[in-house]
């Protein structure tokens, strides 16, 4: 097993003004809505059956948005990636290529399937590294400190 004598870890937030300010748009508007069913007289049965799932689908969503939290753990024996519903653990032993680039837009923030890198975890910005895997998957994942990775993956290069 290869170990690589580094230590690095990174946590992102999506934390753009103004999606935090859509964001809040959108809470006041679920709020509201709520607000206003208890407003109307004489709801049916049928009305709390489509009023509910929409309101608590729309609060999920903003909550998810609001707390998302990209984690990129790097350290001796490979790196790991967290976010909401994904934990990818990754040994160096395993990997094939590493390189950090300009990625570019991906089509938002989150994670993306589909993109030419593979999956991409990212929460705001265009670099990353790109990992390709000996058994030919792919992934990236965003970062905020592009040198301090070009340093690891030099290492990685050189070990």
């Amino acid at each position: 097993m290869k170990t690589l004598n580094v230590s690095f870890k990174e946590e992102q937030r999506i934390n753009q003004w103004w999606l935090r300010l859509i964001l809040l748009i959108t809470l006041g508007v679920v709020l509201y809505s709520i607000y206003r069913f208890y407003q109307v007289d004489e709801q049916s049965t049928n009305d709390h059956l489509a009023f509910w799932p929409g309101v608590l689908i729309g609060l999920a969503a903003v909550a998810l948005v609001w707390f998302w939290k990209l984690t990129t753990t790097i350290d001796n024996y490979g790196l790991q990636i967290k976010c909401p519903f994904v934990n990818k653990k990754v040994k160096w032993d395993e990997i094939e290529k590493l390189e950090v680039l300009d990625y570019g837009f991906v089509g938002g923030w989150g994670v993306r399937i589909g993109t030419k890198y593979g999956t991409a975890y990212n929460t705001s910005g265009s670099k990353g590294m790109a990992i390709e895997l000996k058994n030919k998957k792919k992934f990236l994942v965003g970062t905020q400190r592009e040198d301090e990775l070009k340093k690891i993956v030099e290492k990685w290069k050189n070990m």
